[in-house]
């Protein structure tokens, strides 16, 4: 088929009404899936979107989640693949989503989170704990927990992330922003410790509105930041 036919098919197209555009998009969409998911699961794309739709909130929060991680990885990791970084292929279930390892040989493991939302709103810190955050409104917040609970063989809540456990947080601020390919990065040793395991790290996490010396919008930065072994907290009020 030429440009030329191309051309003529798409002159068709614009002349469709769009009832009409639908019913050839269906016909179409039965021998083009949208995604290998549609396959792996035998159902349409429309359907599993339906039923993420009907999902709860909670539901939709570790969808969210997953989003996320997906954009981090297209938005983020992959334009610096093609700058001579390192996309790290990662064994088993570790306690970190990606990582990277930078031209120069410096890896990093980064963990990927969702600025927190409450009332289908950006959640405060203060709203968090005010007691630990001040009463600023100048803070955004991220939950740092794991996704899945349990405990270990001393009964201790495995939720919490241990310091060492990864080396960057990246905080997605779709919430705040609605842009997916916004993340707001700081060091993982630099995050306010449990104040009842400074081994652990504190649930919440106060997250700067803009960018300054705790937190930046560049991984590169960040990697930096990491590479100097500056230790530091993170502050607790804007």
């Amino acid at each position: 088929m030429t440009n030329a036919d191309l051309k003529k098919i798409n002159t068709l197209l614009n002349q469709c009404s769009r009832e009409d555009r639908r019913e050839l998009l269906r016909v179409l969409r039965q021998e083009f899936p949208i995604h290998e998911l549609e396959k792996k699961l035998s159902i349409s794309a429309e359907v599993i979107l339906e039923a993420i739709d009907r999902s709860s909130d909670l539901t939709l929060r570790g969808i969210r989640g997953v989003i996320a991680e997906a954009a981090f990885k297209k938005h983020i990791v992959s334009p610096l693949v093609k700058h001579g970084w390192k996309d790290v292929t990662i064994d088993g279930n570790p306690a970190f989503d990606f990582l990277v390892e930078t031209p120069s040989g410096l890896r990093a493991k980064v963990q990927v989170k969702m600025q927190r939302m409450k009332n289908k709103q950006p959640m405060l810190a203060i709203e968090a704990n005010k007691k630990l955050f001040g009463t600023t409104s100048e803070m955004w917040v991220v939950e740092t927990q794991k996704t899945r609970g349990g405990k270990d063989s001393q009964g201790s809540d495995t939720r919490p992330y241990r310091f060492g456990e990864f080396d960057i947080i990246a905080v997605s601020l779709h919430p705040s922003t609605n842009d997916w390919s916004r993340f707001r990065y700081s060091v993982a040793n630099w995050l306010i410790p449990d104040p009842d395991d400074a081994d652990k790290i504190f649930k919440f996490q106060p997250v700067a509105m803009t960018a300054n010396d705790d937190w930046t919008d560049r991984l590169e930065t960040c990697i930096e930041w990491f590479k100097s072994g500056v230790r530091k907290t993170i502050r607790t009020a804007g």
